[in-house]
């Protein structure tokens, strides 16, 4: 009975995260380019009650008895499905279309999102710089943050959606290349990478070295297409059902704890 209860309370630990993690989903549902995450269960050690074994007559028993000690969260999985793409006026709005991610940097720190909702921060010496809504700058494939000199307009900003060149109308009404290219990322593994919030990713160990689109062989390539935005891929009917399934879960396994605090009264009763 001692097993049932350190069981019941890894159940409710476990599905305590689950919903946790299916709220943060929910809120999560307008979130630009949001991906959604599920959470991953695997069982606890068990204890062996009966080994196989063979008596003095000869009798065998071919199977063991082993009794499991619950559960606990092996990992929170993120889901990189498409997201739906969603019209902008914007023309610095930006949806991938594929695997790919931006770049942008953060004082030295380089970060790596699908968030695409960009607009222009003004420079000290008049330039513009393309960034984030929380300003961080947005790179070009040289490592550079992406700019417009302090007398080009922003209205005719284009990026190409194969090469992602980036052009500029000038005063004359011509379209001008500025020599910068939106730069487009991919992780071998980027299940694996860490958040870090503001719909920011960071590399790490399991999601491997980001590889830059345009320079690695074999990488499939996005496309970026631009007055749009990449919705939230959170399924709110999906999401509800797996509440559901969680909250019972969660209330089986508390049943399970007040049924084994009632036989061990019941066996402490014995006595009397």
């Amino acid at each position: 009975m001692m097993r049932a209860l350190w069981s019941g309370a890894s159940g409710m630990k476990g599905q305590q995260v689950a919903v946790d993690t299916i709220a943060n989903n929910l809120a999560n549902v307008n979130t630009t380019a949001y991906k959604s995450q599920s959470t991953q269960f695997k069982t606890l050690l068990y204890q062996t009650m009966q080994s196989p074994s063979t008596n003095a007559q000869g009798e065998t028993k071919p199977t063991s008895a082993q009794v499991g000690l619950g559960t606990r969260v092996a990992s929170l999985n993120s889901n990189f499905t498409q997201g739906a793409q969603l019209a902008n006026d914007s023309n610095t709005a930006m949806c991938i279309i594929g695997s790919g991610f931006f770049a942008v940097q953060d004082g030295e720190e380089v970060h790596y999102t699908r968030n695409g909702n960009f607009g222009w921060s003004t420079e000290a010496d008049g330039t513009r710089t393309l960034t984030t809504a929380e300003g961080y700058r947005v790179l070009d494939q040289a490592g550079q943050p992406i700019r417009l000199g302090a007398a080009v307009g922003t209205e005719g900003f284009k990026v190409n959606p194969d090469t992602l060149a980036v052009t500029y109308r000038n005063n004359q009404g011509v379209d001008v290349a500025t020599g910068q290219s939106v730069a487009l990322y991919q992780f071998t593994n980027r299940v694996g990478l860490e958040k870090i919030g503001e719909n920011l990713y960071d590399e790490s160990d399991a999601s491997g070295e980001p590889m830059g689109e345009w320079n690695t062989q074999g990488v499939i390539r996005s496309q970026v297409v631009q007055n749009y935005l990449e919705g939230s891929n959170v399924n709110v009917a999906d999401e509800m059902v797996n509440l559901i399934i969680s909250q019972r879960a969660y209330e089986m396994n508390s049943k399970a704890i007040t049924t084994s605090d009632t036989m061990l009264e019941q066996a402490n009763n014995l006595k009397r």
